[in-house]
């Protein structure tokens, strides 16, 4: 609840402000290049904090026949405000130890003056002097509002700026950028309220005033300026200004204004008549003129414009975002089944709107069997007249919330009772780079399977960085259960408009006891790829690709592939014969290349998932590396005997582990990693990399082996693993 006024009033405040935002954040970049520009003059003095007041007043009166006023700005630039023994008046920027005269101060650009009038009031003088303060005082609060909403998203404050997984480009830059930016501007809003509420009297009225005191004339002692008790260890880097006695009237003082406080010094004696601290107010005035402007420093004033251009990057991608996420879900419950006329419920839990795309191409597939589908929010959750089967999808929110369209669930499925009994499956989309991966979806997924009108059909899935491959492998199988082909429908990538290569049939084998066989394909032009890189082929009467793993062996390509009963694709390639050309694209798999540096490497596998694995262990020079792998019976291995074989022979491999399913002992691959739980902690803790490639369900069932042994083997998570670089997954 707390997260969605957070939400909530991020969103208003931005679309309240945007186009005022719009006009403050242009006009404050281009003022931010101002300081930057001076900078460039170069006139910086270094070390003022050795450089004393009294010696430079000193050689400024030997050197010129009148002084008025010495000012240190913000830059290090000391100015001098002087008239010469021509009686010519200068100002100018000066070294203030050999005196030398850098150039005269030049008066402002009257383009910078016009500028700073209209990001100060927008030329509608005082009203919209308060108008600017009123947004310096909404960004501040889309600022706070969007700092929060970021330590949420990312699991609190220490994680803050772990790895962004986001894949969206203005979701994952709305993030990344937010971690660097949101502080600056913070600062640059805070200060533009600070000045504005300054400028409308708004804060306690201050004043310096001093306390004259009546000096006769014999009551000082004149003195060099050297020897100044007012001045005595006051270094330039201390002073803001001093102005210069008009004349030798005692009632003329030097006055000097710090950084701190402003003093009245005798011209003669050189005593401190009045010296009054600034109050906490002036200060801050200050301060925040200093940090608004950049005057303080050339690196700050590029930190303030990249702040602006970052400012216009955040309205964009944060109303792209809100605007995809309303037409996702505008878009996918359009056209579907009424609730109490639907057989398939399918709920969603999503934050951004990403979630509700899945379960939309997902629907759409019942939906082409003619299915009666209603797709909804979780926070929809309902009673159902006519539905036998449930389908959540949903995302998990920062460190293990509901998102946003999934925060009132729990909630309601408290306070409602179904009407009949209903199979259920749950499937979890999040990343595993944070300790509570889909752990909302474990939630979900546990409550419905301790009430007694709810059973499952399929144990809970998670779907690892939206892996579309994973999310396949999983309406796949939910399919089989159901006995519905589903056929999804792929992301917006149409393979026509990608480049393809000619790709000869080297071999084809026979059919195996599963209905898996070899493809081995020679590129017909040099092209660069390597095992573990996908392969994208088309059927001739398809829209769509299909990817496959591939295995890089002698510059050839070898895919391992199962001949589906309805599978356009692999229908397609087993009726391939020597000789004959298809067009095929690579796809670069970085995520998935063989681990260079690692120690050792636990390559575990079923069924076709070995296929990179035949050409990364026959490059393998000195990895440790050991294999599992899981199929059904002795039979389907031999496709894989000769290369496997042979690896062990050149030790190029350590160790190979097979569980069969259907055969003997009747177990999985994840029985296995059980049987061998010593070695595979010991290998993890030393630095392993854990490579995992098959069939979606089985990586959740070794995931949730692995997971489970660190847990209470280990002080590490499948978050540090990943983090690490120790997890590497291919799945579908």
């Amino acid at each position: 609840m707390i997260r969605s006024v957070w939400r909530y009033s991020h969103l208003i405040l931005a679309v309240v402000s945007s186009i005022f935002l719009l006009l403050a954040a242009v006009t404050g970049g281009i003022l931010a290049i101002e300081p930057i520009s001076n900078a460039t003059k170069n006139y910086s003095i270094t070390g003022l904090d050795e450089i004393l007041v009294s010696q430079t007043i000193d050689r400024l009166k030997s050197n010129y026949d009148e002084v008025l006023e010495l000012e240190v700005i913000p830059s290090n630039y000391v100015i001098a405000s002087v008239l010469t023994k021509d009686f010519e008046n200068k100002t100018i920027y000066i070294d203030p130890i050999n005196l030398s005269e850098f150039g005269p101060v030049e008066e402002r650009s009257s383009f910078f003056n016009f500028i700073t009038n209209f990001h100060r009031s927008l030329f509608l003088k005082s009203a919209g002097r308060i108008f600017v303060g009123i947004i310096s005082f909404l960004l501040c609060l889309i600022a706070v509002t969007g700092l929060l909403l970021l330590i949420k998203r990312q699991g609190g404050s220490l994680k803050l700026f772990h790895r962004v997984k986001e894949t969206n480009f203005e979701q994952r830059y709305h993030v990344v950028l937010g971690r660097w930016f949101l502080v600056p501007i913070i600062i640059i809003s805070a200060t533009g309220v600070y000045l504005s509420a300054e400028k409308f009297e708004l804060f306690p009225s201050y004043s310096v005033k001093h306390n004259r005191n009546e000096i006769a004339q014999d009551e000082y002692e004149q003195k060099e300026i050297s020897e100044f008790p007012g001045l005595k260890n006051i270094s330039l880097d201390q002073v803001r200004k001093i102005v210069f006695p008009f004349s030798e009237d005692l009632e003329d003082f030097y006055q000097v204004q710090l950084n701190d406080r402003e003093m009245l010094i005798h011209q003669f004696s050189g005593k401190v008549v009045s010296a009054q601290k600034y109050p906490l107010v002036q200060l801050g005035s200050i301060l925040s003129m200093k940090l608004h402007t950049g005057e303080s420093s050339p690196v700050w004033a590029f930190i303030l414009l990249i702040s602006s251009g970052s400012i216009l990057f955040f309205m964009y991608s944060g109303f792209a975002m809100t605007l995809k996420s309303l037409n996702r879900k505008k878009a996918t419950t359009f056209g579907y089944a009424l609730r109490d006329e639907a057989e398939y419920i399918v709920l969603v839990g999503s934050e951004t709107g990403n979630t509700f795309d899945f379960a939309n191409r997902f629907c759409k597939s019942l939906k082409s069997h003619d299915k009666r589908v209603h797709l909804s929010s979780l926070n929809e959750y309902a009673t159902y007249e006519r539905a036998h089967k449930m389908v959540i999808f949903t995302a998990t929110y920062g460190d293990g919330d509901a998102p946003a369209s999934a925060n009132h669930f729990l909630k309601r499925f408290e306070q409602i009772n179904p009407k009949h009994l209903i199979e259920y499956t749950v499937v979890g989309f999040g990343s595993m780079l944070y300790p509570n991966f889909c752990s909302y979806a474990e939630n979900v997924h546990e409550k419905l399977d301790f009430h007694p009108s709810f059973k499952p059909m399929m144990q809970l899935t998670k779907i690892n960085e939206q892996s579309f491959e994973q999310f396949r492998g999983w309406a796949n199988n939910w399919g089989a259960k159901a006995d519905i082909p589903v056929h999804l429908e792929l992301p917006d990538s149409s393979f026509t408009k990608k480049k393809t290569e000619d790709l000869k049939v080297i071999d084809i084998s026979k059919l195996n006891v599963d209905n898996t066989f070899l493809l081995k394909l020679k590129p017909q032009k040099k092209i660069q790829f390597q095992s573990g890189d996908l392969l994208g082929i088309c059927p001739p009467d398809a829209r769509r690709e299909r990817l496959y793993s591939i295995a890089e062996i002698d510059r050839y390509i070898l895919l391992s592939i199962k001949n589906h009963e309805l599978g356009k694709c692999s229908g397609y390639l087993s009726s391939l014969e020597k000789g004959q050309i298809i067009q095929g694209k690579i796809e670069k798999n970085l995520k998935f290349h063989f681990p260079v540096t690692a120690p050792s490497v636990i390559m575990i596998c079923n069924g076709t998932g070995i296929a990179p694995y035949l050409g990364m262990i026959q490059k393998n020079n000195n990895a440790n590396i050991h294999l599992f792998w899981g199929g059904r019976y002795t039979q389907s291995f031999d496709l894989y005997q000769t290369y496997v074989d042979n690896a062990l022979k050149e030790r190029n491999i350590r160790s190979l582990e097979i569980a069969l399913s259907r055969e003997g002992e009747q177990h999985y691959v994840q029985d296995l990693l059980l049987e061998k739980q010593d070695f595979l902690v010991s290998s993890i803790e030393n630095g392993a990399v854990i490579m995992i490639c098959g069939s979606i369900s089985m990586q959740n069932g070794v995931m949730e082996v692995i997971g489970n042994l660190l847990q209470s083997r280990s002080n590490l998570k499948m978050s540090d693993l990943e983090i690490n670089g120790q997890l590497k997954l291919d799945c579908y």
